[in-house]
């Protein structure tokens, strides 16, 4: 697949915010016949733009009250250090999203925990003692204004934004 034309582009906005819709309700919305729109979905997962499809859980609803950004800074910044830090990581089911960062610090994670005392333990017992940690910076989310999983497709559009009839008055 060399570019997203405008069906893929509106079969990618469809499915980020819908993506239990069958393939015949998912055709009517980006105009197209269903066999078409199905070959567009499996090259948009062949390539690699579709990577999985999941429910989005609210974490309060399941008792994971607490939402902490922790910065985690390595002992040391190169090679197996590194690695062996990051599988580490990856196995901890607390933390659900984690980034290696630029300035201060190394990683930054995204971990939910049920309460305060629940983080207080989990960061004592499982964070600090990392492999290859030397210090750990939380900051905990006091509301949340805006959380989408969905990207912004806009700029992949071939025709600009303004240029849309749909878009002149």
């Amino acid at each position: 697949m060399q570019s997203l034309d405008k069906f893929d582009l509106a079969i990618l906005h469809e499915l980020q915010t819908d993506g239990r819709l069958t393939n015949a309700e998912l055709a009517s919305r980006v105009g197209l016949s269903a066999a078409p729109c199905w070959r567009r979905v499996r090259a948009l997962e062949d390539a690699g733009y579709i990577t999985g499809y999941r429910a989005e859980i609210n974490r309060e609803k399941i008792g994971l009250g607490v939402l902490a950004f922790v910065r985690l800074d390595a002992e040391r910044n190169a090679g197996d250090a590194l690695r062996t830090m990051e599988k580490a990581i990856q196995a901890i089911p607390e933390i659900v999203a984690c980034h290696y960062i630029s300035g201060s610090g190394t990683f930054e994670l995204q971990g939910v925990c049920t309460d305060l005392n629940h983080f207080s333990h989990f960061a004592r017992q499982t964070l600090i003692n990392l492999p290859n940690v030397k210090d750990l910076h939380t900051s905990f989310s006091l509301g949340e204004v805006k959380s989408r999983s969905a990207l912004p497709l806009a700029h992949l559009d071939p025709v600009p934004q303004n240029a849309h009839p749909s878009t002149k008055r």
